[in-house]
């Protein structure tokens, strides 16, 4: 906590000591943002201290962090995931340059990971020894992973609809997990009240402002792997709101830290049966709750907590947002698997989805550069892979059949090594 000056509201804009989750004039709805001392900052941290930095993970940006510095961390490692150029797939896209930052490899499997992180360290700092959430899963996950690495109990509530892998992945981390046979905003009151009651630290995004800061990372180290030259545009899904926020704020920390020259645009991209922080985005109206109606269950939000930080950072990055739908999310997941050899879940995928439709509608230029935030792991949510690919060609044991199987997907002919290179 050594640069963190204070959190500011972004409704009200007060600022208030960093005791406060959430902001004590607008009440709930008040989130706010952790401020920090740039300057101060900007002698500690430069290109060439992170050049020299052997640690790998996202706790190389410690300055960036709200954390003390004598804070025990989680063992899990969490962030340094890999940011890779996906050629063939910008071309099926319709633009000139496209990385995946695929943070599917993270410890639990989804970025949520970095929000996690943070969580848990707070909760220590607080002599807290129970976390708890509401989630559809994988800020559900990444908690109670982090949780038993850092030695901490986790009680997560989730909604009836929550994808089966996500938990019993849960349960694999020994987490108290609550399936409440509603909706996820009625899992997450009821979170609120427990945590209220019991005095457990709230993890919940909507809620806890710290939790945007280990998202951002994700930010951060997007524009250190290419250099400090950043993209055109990032596409990142947008459920909460906490994400998206959480990109656009590792951007403009870098830029006024004098580390890279400029910010990409932001495409944020929800599905077209949950969709209100879009809607805001257009209309300019506060936020209108709505039931969420899709398979894309990471980003199936009614009630966003954190759209204006979502709706404030599209708008400062000179981005976008759109819509896409169940039916092109699951294309995505084939196509993104196929050409880029990265398995997303259904959240995940939509970014790419989107990005694909922005470049379609001229919103994204055919000569532009993009990084698309890969989310999450596909082998969260297998049942809609499942529909996205369907099942194997089962042949009998003498494997009759199996030469009109080959024929069919054009696999009969016969196959030659590549030759090897001349020697010189």
């Amino acid at each position: 906590m050594e640069f963190v000056t204070g959190l500011k509201c972004v409704f009200c804009d007060g600022v208030y000591p960093p005791r406060y989750h959430t902001c004590p004039r607008c009440g709930i709805q008040g989130i706010l943002d952790v401020q920090f001392d740039y300057p101060s900052i900007a002698r500690r941290l430069t290109r060439r201290v992170l050049a020299a930095r052997r640690e790998p993970s996202h706790w190389r940006y410690r300055e960036l962090l709200p954390i003390r510095a004598d804070s025990p961390l989680p063992l899990l490692t969490v962030g340094g995931t890999p940011l890779m150029l996906a050629p063939t797939l910008a071309r099926h896209i319709g633009i000139q340059t496209l990385y995946l930052k695929d943070d599917g490899r993270n410890a639990t499997g989804s970025m949520k990971d970095r929000a996690s992180s943070v969580g848990v360290v707070k909760a220590r700092e607080a002599r807290r020894k129970i976390i708890a959430c509401a989630s559809t899963g994988n800020a559900a996950s990444s908690c109670a992973g982090m949780a038993v690495s850092l030695g901490l109990k986790s009680v997560i509530f989730v909604p009836e609809r929550a994808p089966e892998p996500k938990v019993t992945q849960l349960l694999i981390f020994g987490a108290t997990v609550l399936r409440v046979l509603g909706s996820y905003e009625q899992a997450f009151q009821l979170c609120q009240q427990a945590c209220e009651k019991w005095r457990w630290y709230n993890r919940n995004s909507g809620i806890n402002p710290y939790l945007v800061e280990g998202k951002k990372t994700a930010g951060l180290e997007i524009a250190e792997q290419l250099a400090w030259e950043v993209p055109d545009w990032v596409a990142v899904s947008v459920g909460d709101g906490c994400t998206i926020a959480g990109v656009w704020k590792a951007f403009r920390e870098l830029k006024t830290l004098g580390l890279i020259q400029r910010t990409p645009r932001l495409l944020g991209v929800q599905a077209e049966g949950a969709a209100p922080v879009t809607a805001c985005f257009h209309s300019g109206e506060p936020l209108q709750a709505i039931e969420p109606r899709t398979l894309a269950d990471s980003i199936a939000v009614g009630v966003p907590r954190n759209w204006k930080k979502a709706v404030l950072a599209v708008r400062e990055s000179r981005g976008a947002m759109i819509n896409v739908s169940d039916s092109e999310i699951i294309d995505a997941m084939r196509y993104t698997g196929r050409l880029a050899g990265i398995f997303a879940e259904p959240a995940a995928a939509a970014a790419v989805a989107g990005l694909r439709r922005a470049a379609q509608e001229g919103m994204v230029a055919r000569r532009a550069s993009a990084v698309a935030i890969i989310t999450g792991n596909g082998l969260k949510d297998v049942r809609s892979a499942k529909s996205a690919v369907g099942g194997p060609f089962e042949i009998p044991p003498d494997g009759a059949g199996l030469d009109d199987i080959l024929t069919e997907q054009e696999l009969s002919a016969p196959c030659r090594a590549p030759s090897s290179p001349a020697p010189r």
